[in-house]
C-alpha cells in the first residue's frame, strides 16, 4: 500500500469536516456521464460488441447485473455474472428476467466454468487482492480467449480517492487517520482503513496495474491510460499518474507452464 497524506490529527480532521460540509460534490462517478449511451460501449469502444458475439462471457464483479443483461442482450450466446456478494445477485436475477434474457444470465459467487471472453468494469481499484484476481482470471479464459478490464479512476486521479476525495486529491493530502475518523461521521461499519470501507480501495496505480497484468501469464493485446480530457495537453510519461481518467486494457492468455510444449 501507498503511504500518502502528511496533514492528520485533530487539525487535520477538522480541516476535512469543514470542507465536507462545503464541498461541491462532484457527479463523477454518479453514472450521469454515461447518461442516454452504452456505458459498455463508452469506455471499451463499439468493437466490443463483435468480440462478444456467440461468446460465452464472464462478467466479472458484476454487481445488480446491468452490463449483465446488456452483453446478453447485445448478441452474447451466455453469460455468467460473477460477484462475492449475495445481495446484489438476486436484483441482478430479477432484472435479467425483466429484460426476457433470463435463459442466457446465470448470477453466482463462484465458477470453474472457462470461457470464451472476460469483462471487468470498475473492479480493480477495489478488489483486496488484484494480483491474485488477474490469476483467477487467467485460469478461467479459454485459451484462445480475451480478457477486456478497464477502471478508474486510479488512485493519485484528483478523486482517485472516491469519497475521500473531499476536494481533488485530498485522498493524498491527509493522512488515512484523518480521512477515516472524518468517514466515521457518517458512516458506521467500523472500517479503520482504505481496504476496509465499503467495497473496499486498494490505491491502485496505472504503474501497479501493468506490473500486476506483466507477473500474471497475459499478452497485453491493447493498453491505453486515457487522460483526463481537460487535462489531456498535460498528459505526458511523467505526469500520466496524476492525469489517468481510467485505465483499459485487452489481454490474451500466454500458454501457463503446464501448457507449454517441453
Amino acid at each position: 500500500m501507498i503511504n500518502t497524506g502528511f496533514i492528520g490529527g485533530d487539525f487535520g480532521y477538522h480541516v476535512l469536516r469543514y470542507a465536507g460540509r462545503h464541498a461541491v460534490r462532484q457527479p463523477a462517478c454518479d453514472g450521469s456521464a454515461y447518461r442516454h449511451r452504452s456505458k459498455i460501449e463508452t469506455l471499451l469502444g463499439p468493437g466490443i460488441w463483435e468480440a462478444l458475439a456467440g461468446k460465452v462471457v464472464l462478467d466479472f464483479g458484476c454487481g445488480v447485473g446491468i452490463d449483465t443483461i446488456e452483453f446478453a442482450r447485445r448478441g452474447a450466446r451466455r453469460v455468467i455474472g460473477l460477484d462475492i456478494r449475495e445481495d446484489v445477485l438476486e436484483p441482478a436475477r430479477r432484472g435479467a428476467d425483466t429484460a426476457g434474457v433470463a435463459d442466457r444470465c446465470v448470477f453466482t459467487t463462484a465458477t470453474d466454468e472457462r470461457v470464451d471472453v472476460i469483462v471487468s468494469i470498475d473492479g480493480f481499484e477495489h478488489y483486496a487482492d488484484p494480483e491474485q484476481v488477474l490469476r483467477t482470471m487467467r485460469q478461467l479464459v479459454r485459451p484462445d480467449g480475451r480478457v477486456f478490464i478497464t477502471f478508474g479512476p486510479p488512485w493519485f486521479h484528483p478523486l482517485g480517492g472516491h469519497l475521500f476525495s473531499v476536494f481533488p486529491w485530498a485522498h493524498l493530502l491527509f493522512t488515512e487517520k484523518a480521512l477515516i475518523r472524518w468517514r466515521s461521521d457518517f458512516k458506521s461499519d467500523g472500517a479503520t482503513r482504505f481496504c476496509e470501507v465499503a467495497g473496499g480501495l486498494n490505491q491502485m496505480t496505472v504503474r501497479r496495474f501493468r506490473t500486476l497484468v506483466d507477473r500474471c501469464d497475459f499478452a497485453v493485446e491493447r493498453f491505453e491510460a486515457a487522460p483526463i480530457k481537460r487535462l489531456r495537453r498535460l498528459s505526458n510519461a511523467l505526469t500520466r499518474e496524476f492525469v489517468t481518467a481510467m485505465v483499459r486494457c485487452e489481454l490474451s492468455p500466454r500458454p501457463a507452464a503446464a501448457e507449454r510444449t517441453p
